[in-house]
């Protein structure tokens, strides 16, 4: 058994003290008197070096990482001096380096200044090539570029938490732990000075988790820290259309044509379920006929899922698609209809709205959902309406879903017809037997 005596210390080389005002830190490898120092990247200003118990005082995030790091290359050093006993009858300081920076044990060269300090990936910048990537989707019109305004506003406030919770321009991912999130929620809800709701900051640590899904799958970090962090329940409530509103915003005179166009965007949505990403690329092609009958359809491979939809072209959509045909805008572009910006799609709905005397918030995703609501009150099978919206699990249309008025009325005509007489006055005497539902 390798009974050798191995001693590693920690040590400020202040002669290498730099512009901002720290000095590197060295790990001395002593064993049988034989020595070998070991670069292990980390800066430390002098005045907040505790010699005694081997760490940075500062009182900052900085700090708080060097020291992090001083913990783990404490564990690793341990680890490998385990693992070297165990396979050599005698281990050298040199052996212990080349071991702990992943270099043949018998290297004797110059180690390089990138694999001596290496550089470890950072939430920012996985970040910051994550949104790269995406805006090259954008280009290509594989993803919307109201959904990368969605990312670069998830990076900004990761930034904001980062400085105000570490002090800190970055934080690297195996620093990460299940608490990061529990803080950036809490950050995000209480600490600000215009706190969101649960809702919108669950979003962005559901943001946050596909990033770092991301980056385990890439084998930047083993897991995801943050994957149990529950980022469903208490989602807001969208109280999709009644038909009579959808009627009225139909057949609403719109004599200025900003708001004519936009209106029939809307309506498209509400007879499709196409959501606004998927409405504003479609083009002839997406229109194919099915069955013998030729059938007209509109099929789309959804941006967002990339799951198809598929949607039969009703009466009003045949309508719609006849009145731009000519049109110089779709002409030009080879689009189906013409489609705002989400930001004037959504302003211009306001206005309809007004225009309409509907007294609630018209948006480019409520029509997805009056789309289902309708659907599934008229009796098709939610199996169906899952297709139609081009959802990956019937899990997602479910939360579409709200109690069917329909089947409300009936269960509640049957109560009015036992409790009440036709004059509509309450019975005398309650029914003695059971309300049939």
């Amino acid at each position: 058994m390798n009974n050798q005596k191995v001693h590693i210390l920690f040590w400020l080389k202040r002669s290498k003290k730099t512009s901002d005002g720290t000095c590197p830190l060295y790990a001395r490898i002593t064993i049988e008197g034989e020595e070998e120092p070991l670069s292990l990247g980390i800066k430390i200003k002098p005045q907040f070096w505790d010699t005694n118990i081997k760490r940075d005082t500062e009182s900052s995030a900085t700090a708080r990482e060097n020291n992090l790091k001083i913990s783990k290359a404490d564990v690793d050093l341990d680890t490998h001096v385990k693992i070297l006993r165990s396979k050599h009858e005698k281990i050298t300081p040199l052996m212990l380096k080349n071991a702990y920076l992943g270099l043949p044990l018998d290297y004797i060269g110059p180690v390089q200044k990138s694999m001596e300090i290496e550089k470890k990936p950072t939430l920012l910048k996985v970040f910051d090539d994550f949104i790269k990537r995406f805006e090259k989707l954008v280009k290509k019109k594989d993803r919307s570029n109201d959904t990368l305004k969605h990312w670069r506003s998830a990076k900004k406030k990761v930034i904001s938490f980062i400085k105000f919770q570490y002090e800190a321009k970055d934080f690297e991912l195996e620093n990460i732990t299940y608490s990061f999130a529990e803080k950036f929620f809490d950050y995000m809800t209480l600490e600000v000075d215009k706190p969101i709701s649960a809702v919108t900051a669950k979003g962005y640590i559901k943001k946050l988790k596909q990033i770092l899904e991301g980056c385990a799958k890439n084998k930047l970090i083993p897991l995801n820290p943050i994957k149990a962090f529950v980022c469903y329940g208490g989602d807001k409530e969208i109280e999709p259309l009644e038909f009579y509103q959808v009627n009225s915003i139909y057949r609403k005179d719109l004599p200025i044509n900003r708001l004519s166009e936009v209106r029939d965007a809307f309506i498209f949505q509400c007879f499709t379920g196409f959501a606004y990403q998927d409405i504003y690329t479609l083009t002839p092609e997406n229109i194919i006929e099915v069955g013998v009958n030729r059938e007209r359809w509109l099929i789309k491979e959804r941006g967002k899922t990339k799951v198809t939809e598929m949607v039969p072209i009703l009466p009003i959509i045949e309508e719609l698609i006849n009145k731009y045909n000519g049109h110089q805008y779709c002409v030009k572009n080879n689009l189906l209809i013409p489609v705002n910006s989400n930001t004037r799609y959504n302003g211009y709905l306001k206005e309809i709205a007004t225009l309409c005397g509907i007294n609630r918030e018209l948006h480019t995703h409520l029509a997805r959902h009056t789309f289902a609501d309708m659907m599934l009150n008229l009796g098709v099978p939610l199996e169906d309406v899952s297709k139609m919206l081009g959802h990956k699990s019937i899990r997602t249309t479910e939360r579409y879903c709200r109690v069917r008025k329909s089947r409300i009325s009936e269960s509640m005509n049957r109560v009015r017809s036992k409790l009440f007489n036709d004059q509509g006055h309450l019975i005398s005497s309650y029914p003695s037997h059971v309300l049939a539902v």
